[in-house]
């Protein structure tokens, strides 16, 4: 049993997976914050072109 715990411990297959898995999700994180903060402002630039490629002016 303390052979397996501590080749368990020693193991390090896993480690590069988990760690672009960490990064992965702090880019995540990090994107979700940058477009909620500047959510209103896309939306405005998207209407903006919208409706000069449509003709209409608001």
């Amino acid at each position: 049993m303390l052979g397996l715990l501590t080749r368990l411990f020693k193991e390090e297959e896993g480690q590069g997976m988990v760690e672009y898995g960490l990064i992965l999700a702090l880019i995540a994180v990090v994107v979700v914050g940058i477009l909620t903060t500047m959510g209103d402002n896309l939306k405005g630039i998207f209407d903006t072109i919208s409706s000069k490629l449509s003709g209409t002016t608001s």
